[in-house]
């Protein structure tokens, strides 16, 4: 899928139309600390784009987002309110959170708004209606607004009613985030400058069978890191001591390793420890095989990063999903900042995975010095798996004539 099968916010008169655009802000709250720290207000930096172009045009704008699993009932702590007053500031203008997403409070708001005025309706997941993609619950969001946009690409993989239910209803269109992220994934799958090179960490290889497959004969190089690698080492007969490994799928590992089409490279030292811990009772760096059989392995190790960083330095198109070990801890963040520090040098197009590898990027300060920091985590991967995004699906098929010029979306974002 290109950006040119979906309609685009370039295809519609917005002008002093009332919209309703469907975010994610499903971003972590810290119950102790009332504000979004910059490092969790990514999936509200990449909204902005899209919000700014329709107030440009005098738009009335209607934010709507899920937060958490709330299961269809009102939870205080999963409330808008602190994703209000992020929003806020990011823009410099009032947002005003209301206290739900349907009804006649949110119906009378959204009457006595003027154009250039933006209110960010209450969690969408406080009603049943939204998971079970509900036509009522749909028809009552729709009612707000003139025209729907869908910029949540980190949720376009779910079929619910703020997704799929409302360009049934309204006209409707990508916003500049969801375009630009069709555009970057899909020219990394179609067209990538190559060599074309992914990194694939996390803790399961059954997390990431599709996306292998999917990838494997379109790139020339894989890099495994990550929990994950502890089963394509015992694949190849080394001790991994007391790592996690599937064993259902060690065949499958060590088929994969077999393509010749792909070169496939895992670490070959490692940093295991006794325990996930801060102050682990032993830790240390070994070579693949000697991991002593009572630790775990839990971060890749100096010489794995030296040379995973000599592969990349020709490449084209690189891909990083899934941190290379436990991140979050510091005697098991090495690995993770060294490749993302790299990453962030080079002169190839480099594109984040979302969730936990745009967390780590973020954390680093270094998202700004990538092409592509994906807001999709769940989303990203499948799309990449080759799988149609209920999201994308949904929306209206644009006849776009030879010839037409359409802004580039990524002309809005900024890259390294």
């Amino acid at each position: 899928m290109t950006r040119r099968d979906k309609q685009t916010l370039y295809d519609l008169d917005v002008t002093g139309k009332t919209v309703l655009l469907r975010a994610d802000f499903n971003v972590p709250l810290d119950p102790n600390n009332p504000e979004i720290t910059s490092e969790h207000n990514h999936r509200l930096r990449v909204t902005l784009p899209t919000v700014e172009y329709l107030l440009e045009r005098n738009c009335k704008v209607v934010l709507c987002s899920h937060l958490g699993r709330p299961k269809g009932r009102v939870v205080e702590s999963l409330r808008l309110k602190p994703v209000a007053r992020s929003l806020s500031a990011l823009l410099g203008r009032p947002v005003h959170a209301l206290q739900d997403c349907i009804g006649l409070q949110a119906s009378s708001h959204v009457a006595e708004m003027l154009p250039g005025e933006v209110v960010l309706l209450e969690n969408l997941r406080f009603h049943p209606g939204e998971v079970a993609n509900d036509p009522q619950f749909a028809n009552a969001l729709a009612s707000l607004a003139d025209i729907f946009v869908l910029d949540a690409f980190g949720a376009a993989h779910r079929a619910h009613a703020s997704i799929v239910g409302l360009p049934r209803i309204l006209p409707s269109a990508a916003g500049l985030l969801l375009q630009r992220e069709l555009e970057v994934l899909g020219e990394a799958l179609q067209s990538p400058r190559r060599p074309f090179a992914v990194i694939l960490g996390g803790a399961k290889v059954s997390d990431k069978l599709k996306l292998i497959e999917n990838l494997v004969n379109r790139s020339e190089l894989i890099l495994i890191g990550g929990g994950m690698a502890a089963t394509f080492l015992k694949a190849q007969g080394k001790p991994v001591g007391a790592s996690l490994v599937e064993d259902n799928l060690l065949d499958y590992a060590a088929m994969l390793m077999r393509n010749r089409s792909t070169s496939i490279h895992l670490p070959v030292d490692v940093v295991a420890a006794s325990e996930i811990s801060d102050n682990p009772s032993r830790i240390g760096v070994y070579p693949t095989d000697q991991v002593p059989s009572d630790l775990r392995i839990l971060d890749v190790g100096p010489k794995t990063v030296e040379r995973f960083c000599r592969l990349l330095d020709q490449c084209g198109t690189i891909i990083w999903n899934g941190p290379l070990g436990v991140f979050e801890l510091e005697p098991f963040s090495a690995g993770t900042t060294a490749i993302a520090d790299h990453l962030a040098s080079l002169d190839g197009t480099t594109i984040i995975g979302g969730g936990s590898t745009a967390k780590a990027v973020e954390s680093l300060g270094l998202g700004h010095h990538m092409d592509h920091v994906s807001s999709g985590g769940g989303a990203m991967i499948e799309f990449l798996e080759g799988k149609e995004l209920p999201g994308i699906s949904a929306l209206p098929t644009k006849a776009l004539l030879v010839g037409s010029p359409l802004p580039p979306a990524n002309r809005l974002f900024r890259s390294k």
